[in-house]
């Protein structure tokens, strides 16, 4: 029962200030009374920045994970049989992974309800990716999401106004307070959505480098781990994969583009970094599920998965139960092209040293391909093409990349030549995948 002195928001938020730590009570107290209309946004604001400044322990973050979890409505997903296990990424440039993991992973015997997000900065959103494949609904209720994981094996859906309504509140707040950067507020954030989709495991693709939330190997494997701890706390099966973002991933970026680049994937074409990143986060799916029993075991099922067309068979059937078109699966030409292709020339010879994964984002969302802000609409026919990748050797005046547009951009032109690096010696290959931070017994 929370008490009259822990729904005192005034004395939550001294108690914070002066770096004390909160009881669940308190967190569950402040959090009901926010709901409730109780607590100003003001007031919640600078609980926030108490937390932000004074950190959080485990056990808080929990509390704020559950207090923000049970704000809304829990899917047990009760009607679906065999091991559920979903994928996060913390954002990056090109990163459309989750468009071909979910179905390769269903195709291999795992249920994958996959709550997703729309882009905002110079990080995509699987949502637009998705949301250029004519006719596909993400916004299914959670009837209809449940069916549709028990009928095909996964489901690529929004998240609902059902699930986690505190944290929808609450992140509004982190982002015009600069709290958003709060290692504890994330993982809570993550989370409470995350394990509100009736979830046995989860997978996090936890991004460093310049297109990355995370700028450092430190504060990524400080997240990570965190991540993990806090989840299995929870009692799910948690692990997490620390993955390069200093290049964009793959040779898209762009919302039709990307979604394109995937389904490529699943037809066999791929960008050697995006299929590795993609079977290197399905092993873990794998493995989490128990449907294989070592890391060699789960590659060998995912690749016959893509190679006898299982894989491909699973995205049409996601995409007619979610309302769209399956026949671009097959026929990729019915995703929306932009009416204008430009190139940009390298201006020297060399090897490609570098692409900075943060400018090829920031000039996708110059074309339109991404937003400033939250209510901002999105052009899924633009964005960039890479036609060069770190290692690759380029001569002067041959292209680096292509731009897809609505309009002539010269000045995107020059951001993205801007970005590319050419060096006279061709540069040490850096694995897509940094460190793995295994699950934790529970």
């Amino acid at each position: 029962m929370v008490t009259g002195e822990e729904r005192n928001p005034v004395l939550t938020v001294q108690k914070k200030r002066d770096g004390g730590e909160l009881s669940k009570a308190e967190i569950e107290g402040v959090i009901s009374a926010f709901l409730a209309g109780e607590l100003a946004d003001y007031q919640m604001s600078a609980l926030l920045m108490a937390m932000f400044l004074k950190g959080m322990s485990d056990v808080e973050t929990a509390a704020l994970m559950d207090a923000m979890l049970h704000s809304g409505k829990v899917l047990t997903l009760k009607g679906v049989r065999g091991p559920k296990v979903d994928k996060h990424s913390t954002g990056g440039v090109g990163d459309k992974v989750s468009i071909c993991l979910a179905p390769l992973v269903a195709a291999c015997g795992v249920r994958v309800p996959m709550i997703s997000g729309r882009g905002l900065g110079h990080t995509g959103g699987t949502l637009d990716k998705l949301a250029s494949i004519p006719g596909f609904r993400t916004d299914l209720d959670a009837d209809s999401f449940e069916r549709v994981v028990r009928d095909v094996g996964a489901c690529l859906n929004g998240p609902t106004a059902e699930i986690a309504p505190a944290d929808k509140r609450i992140y509004a707040l982190r982002d015009v307070t600069a709290t958003v950067e709060s290692i504890p507020l994330i993982v809570a954030s993550i989370l409470s959505k995350k394990l509100a989709a009736g979830i046995d495991g989860l997978v996090l693709d936890v991004k460093v480098g310049r297109g990355a939330f995370m700028q450092d190997r430190k504060s990524a494997r400080k997240l990570a781990e965190t991540l993990v701890r806090v989840g299995t706390r929870a009692g799910k099966n948690v692990s997490a994969l620390i993955t390069d973002m200093a290049t964009p991933l793959g040779r898209c970026v762009g919302n039709a583009l990307e979604t394109r680049e995937a389904l490529d994937l699943l037809a066999g074409q791929a960008s050697p970094d995006l299929l590795e990143c993609t079977l290197a986060l399905g092993e873990e799916m794998l493995l989490l599920a128990r449907v294989a029993k070592t890391r060699d075991a789960a590659r060998k099922r995912l690749t016959k998965a893509l190679i006898d067309g299982s894989a491909a068979r699973t995205m049409e059937r996601i995409i007619r139960a979610q309302g769209g078109d399956g026949d671009v699966v097959s026929n990729r030409t019915l995703l929306p092209r932009a009416p204008l292709e430009a190139e940009v020339p390298a201006a020297s010879s060399g090897f490609v040293g570098s692409i900075d994964a943060r400018e090829i984002g920031l000039a996708a969302v110059a074309l339109g391909a991404g937003r400033r802000r939250a209510d901002h609409p999105v052009d899924p026919a633009v964005g960039i093409e890479l036609l060069a990748k770190p290692g690759d050797s380029v001569k002067k005046g041959a292209p680096l990349a292509r731009l897809h547009m609505r309009a002539p951009a010269s000045h995107v032109a020059d951001q993205v030549l801007a970005a590319f690096r050419v060096t006279p010696r061709r540069p040490r290959r850096t694995p897509i995948v940094l460190e793995r931070i295994a699950p934790r017994a529970r």
